[in-house]
């Protein structure tokens, strides 16, 4: 199993949202200064988030931003793999290897948003094979996997709370 790249989420912001630009120009399209602003407050945030606080943001630089700026240039950006969609926490994070090496698991904080991205052709492979045998298929190559992150993981030791999983008796 690979693990994450972190290289990529240590170079600048800068340097990532140029990666974003030529990555749209080689495929014919274009990031516009709306489109390439949305992709800037991801990165910099350096978690996920929601689209009201994208919204929020964006009016900060643009006063008259509207949710459907914000929306069109969220649907734009994950079309061209720039950013991943968390159904996990209902949010939108920054893909921080867009440019690289391909990952198919999204390890998403259900208390903070942060996202690791891992690369494992191998166990989506078993996945999809797996979802195959229900006569399912599955529809998107990322797969999400809520968990805590570490900082989470310690708050929530600290605290005493604790998650409890949803058990369910399966045959198999």
């Amino acid at each position: 199993m690979t693990a994450p790249a972190r290289s990529a989420r240590s170079k600048p912001v800068t340097d990532r949202l140029d990666v974003a630009e030529a990555l749209c120009a080689e495929r014919g399209k274009r990031l516009t200064p709306i489109r390439r602003k949305v992709l800037e407050l991801l990165l910099k945030h350096d978690r996920s988030l929601k689209a009201y606080e994208l919204l929020e943001e964006m009016r900060a630089v643009h006063p008259g931003a509207a949710p459907p700026t914000v929306y069109r240039a969220l649907d734009f950006l994950l079309e061209e793999g720039l950013i991943h969609r968390l159904d996990a926490v209902n949010a939108w994070s920054a893909c921080h290897d867009a440019g690289g090496e391909p990952h198919d698991l999204l390890v998403v904080c259900t208390r903070c948003g942060n996202v690791a991205e891992i690369s494992d052709p191998a166990m989506s492979q078993q996945l999809a094979d797996r979802v195959a045998k229900t006569g399912y298929a599955l529809t998107s190559h990322e797969t999400e996997i809520r968990a805590l992150c570490p900082a989470c993981q310690k708050v929530t030791d600290h605290d005493g709370s604790h998650s409890h999983a949803h058990g369910h008796s399966h045959k198999h």
